[in-house]
């Protein structure tokens, strides 16, 4: 791959170590990272910001070749997920959906038109194995669970339009696995792997060099095997 590749949440525990992994690779000319400290700077609830920095991503020379998502929140405002459905709370829940699910829509419907109309390109976005209904045998985690399943629709839905612009553009899904980040903190159960940001960046740049068009459309982790919807 060359021409530039995009890290959207750039600041964030794998944005930052997928945006270093990125730099360190040589497979792109170009590398932008944006984020709320980036200039222009990335507000992933304020639409106008996010078409500012695919505005400014599309000044650029040479082809957007990898658009990596690496947004999204567990605890909002300091509130975690949800043990019971007594725990619910509608603002929670709605706030879990502008974050995990609204904000990366915004970001497909300004950053996807920038892929170029032929040849292999990928978007990729961060999920959730909790994210799948087929897996969830726990139970819980209400807002944070059904946000994420939301986005795993969203990128399915936009794999499908994106084909019939350019069918060998892929367009997935990705479970990072359980990463040591502010995002985890307090919630890595024992007996988990858990990785460092690089090493899950790594893991994940590895799996995103190998797909296939043939795979635009589906959830994998960071391994590249497939997680049920």
């Amino acid at each position: 791959m060359t021409g530039t590749a995009i890290i959207l949440g750039a600041s964030g525990g794998i944005g930052s170590a997928f945006l270093n992994v990125l730099e360190n690779s040589g497979h792109h000319d170009t590398v932008l990272g944006f984020s709320r400290s980036s200039r222009p700077s990335l507000q992933l609830q304020d639409e106008a910001s996010i078409r500012a920095c695919a505005e400014h991503a599309g000044s650029l020379n040479g082809d957007v070749r990898l658009i990596f998502d690496a947004t999204g929140a567990l605890t909002l405002d300091g509130i975690g997920p949800e043990k019971s459905m007594r725990d619910l709370d509608p603002e929670v829940l709605a706030q879990s959906f502008a974050v995990n699910a609204v904000g990366p829509a915004l970001l497909m419907k300004h950053f996807l038109p920038l892929l170029p109309r032929t040849s292999r390109c990928v978007f990729a976005t961060l999920s959730a194995r909790v994210g799948s209904i087929g897996d969830n045998r726990l139970g819980g985690w209400y807002s944070y669970r059904a946000s994420k399943a939301a986005l795993n629709q969203l990128v399915r839905s936009a794999s499908v339009e994106l084909a019939r612009r350019n069918p060998q553009a892929i367009c997935v899904v990705m479970h990072p696995g359980t990463v040591r980040t502010s995002l985890t903190e307090g919630f890595a159960k024992t007996g988990l792997e858990v990785q460092e940001p690089l090493e899950a960046a790594r893991r994940i740049f590895d799996v995103i060099q190998k797909l296939t068009p043939s795979q635009s459309g589906g959830f994998f982790d960071q391994l590249g095997r497939p997680v049920p919807w």
